[in-house]
């Protein structure tokens, strides 16, 4: 469940998945902690629950908030795994795909460092095409068909990965 060519930062916030329950939804999601500022350590120590909450002014509206995902993709096209792909990340919150509710069970979440509005790197694009090739060969029940961005499961409270993501360029590289 750990991706050999990640950086490994093990976060406390998943759980198992539910009974006879895998993986076939993948959801791209993209966070910026603060947000629109890139690099840094404030997303990793947001997901490993050790984000110091009086370092920035907007971390205090995060404070006791437990979430994360099973991958990151940093603007330089670092992969840093938290969750075992087998696990339950805590990445979806209220969700529904296709009428199944509660995303989180049957997904897999990749956040890439970004912004909504604000274009994505080359190197981004790469290392998640590479991560969901490696997906879609290692996980018989997830398909091609089955990729969504987050504002898809949970329209009208989540916007991302937002018009800044190129979903045709994206689409032909897998």
């Amino acid at each position: 469940g750990w991706i050999l060519q990640a950086k490994h930062s093990p976060s406390p916030n998943f759980g198992p998945r539910p009974a006879n329950v895998e993986p076939e939804l993948l959801v791209i999601h993209n966070i910026s902690l603060p947000p629109g500022e890139f690099g840094g350590r404030s997303i990793e120590q947001f997901f490993t629950n050790c984000l110091d909450w009086q370092e920035h002014e907007y971390f205090a509206q995060l404070e006791g908030i437990e979430v994360s995902s099973h991958l990151l993709i940093r603007r330089t096209g670092e992969l840093v795994q938290f969750v075992a792909l087998q696990d339950r990340a805590w990445h979806a919150g209220k969700s529904c795909y296709q009428g199944r509710e509660e995303c989180n069970d049957f997904s897999i979440g990749i956040e890439l460092e970004g912004t909504d509005c604000q274009p994505y790197a080359d190197e981004q694009y790469s290392t998640l095409a590479a991560a969901t090739t490696l997906l879609l060969r290692e996980i018989p029940q997830m398909t091609a068909k089955a990729i969504v961005g987050h504002s898809d499961i949970a329209p009208g409270r989540k916007t991302d990965p937002g018009p800044a993501f190129d979903w045709q360029r994206y689409g032909r590289s897998i």
